[in-house]
């Protein structure tokens, strides 16, 4: 099979510092309790950058990318009955956990000190076969596409987790800095759920700002603009830290931040000096951060999705493109998700 291989970190992904390779690599055999995959598209996620430049680094080299995954089961390791050849099947950020220990007893196996991240710890979906534990599959239902789908089990799911962490209620205001795979799908679940309420949106792309008035936002601005009434939750996707003092300041009295991402360059932290308790923090406002995502999230996410139904803004690559799908989310061009596409 033919795979996008990451062999070593590097600094930064651009144009000239590709950092993936692609590979013709073995079939691999599932074992035991655990699905092959033959794998349709493969969505491009901010977290790849993050492993690639070493925030949130693989354990070992060599290793695949990719963990928002679609494919069909090509074949069952022994114990794996859960699903059939052929059956259509997602696979998502979390790979496996232990299932034993105290977070995962109550359900936040995302905490888990065992949690295994799917492309990271095990080699993803940048390949035409993948191997996953069966109890980390997911069922997609039939209304979306693969290319759909694909985004739906990283941007989705995880953006699903943040807005159930804003504690948002129907009414209230939502707004949400950066808006690329995940703030456009969030905010048609958070108009979904809660019809009444307006959602605002701050992106520094004017093509996203677009998008976002095309999907319903009552407003779209700029990082640095002032929406029109103050807001009682807002979710951050954003890589850097000025856009954190700015929300904190957007807050009502009592609004919570949620933080929505691992990178958070070091090139603006002076940007943090300009916190004041008085103006950001004071009147119990609150910062929240989001861990990975839970097996439930993204059942639960699918199902939403499906009612609704969600339509991600998706644009594809063949397999030995995906160095370039990375450059362009460095770059910011496009809008939407991006997902890799295994027989264009």
């Amino acid at each position: 099979m033919q795979a996008m291989v990451l062999n070593r970190l590097i600094d930064q992904v651009s144009e000239n510092h590709e950092p993936l390779e692609l590979e013709d690599r073995e079939v691999p055999d599932p074992g035991e309790g655990e699905v092959r995959l033959k794998v349709s598209a493969c969505g491009v996620c901010h977290t790849e950058l993050d492993e690639i430049e070493g925030r949130t680094p693989p354990p070992e080299l060599p290793v695949i990318p990719g963990h928002q995954v679609v494919g069909t089961v090509d074949k069952n390791g022994a114990n794996a009955q859960r699903f059939s050849p052929g059956d259509r099947v997602g696979v998502a950020w979390i790979f496996s956990a232990c299932g034993e220990c105290e977070y995962c007893r109550r359900g936040e196996e995302n905490l888990c000190p065992d949690f295994r991240a799917t492309g990271r710890d095990a080699d993803g979906g940048y390949a035409e076969y993948m191997t996953v534990p069966q109890d980390y599959a997911y069922s997609i239902p039939e209304v979306f596409s693969d290319t759909d789908a694909a985004p739906l089990l990283c941007a989705g799911s995880v953006g699903y987790r943040a807005l159930r962490l804003t504690d948002l209620q129907n009414g209230q205001t939502l707004g949400l800095t950066g808006f690329g795979g995940s703030g456009h799908l969030v905010i048609q679940m958070a108009r979904h759920q809660f019809p009444d309420s307006k959602v605002y949106v701050f992106t520094i792309n004017k093509r996203e700002r677009q998008l976002a008035r095309d999907l319903g936002a009552a407003w779209a601005g700029d990082i640095p603009d002032a929406p029109p009434e103050q807001l009682d939750a807002i979710i951050d996707t954003t890589p850097v830290w000025k856009p954190i003092v700015k929300a904190m300041g957007q807050l009502r009295p009592g609004g919570r931040l949620v933080i929505n991402a691992i990178r958070k360059v070091d090139s603006d932290k002076e940007a943090l000096l300009d916190l004041k308790y008085h103006t950001h923090l004071w009147m119990e406002k609150e910062i929240k951060s989001v861990a990975n995502v839970t097996r439930k999230d993204v059942r639960e996410f699918l199902d939403l999705a499906a009612e609704i139904p969600i339509k991600p803004d998706a644009g594809t690559y063949p397999l030995e493109k995906a160095n370039q799908a990375l450059v362009d989310i460095t770059q910011g061009k496009g809008r939407g998700a991006k997902v890799l596409v295994m027989n264009p």
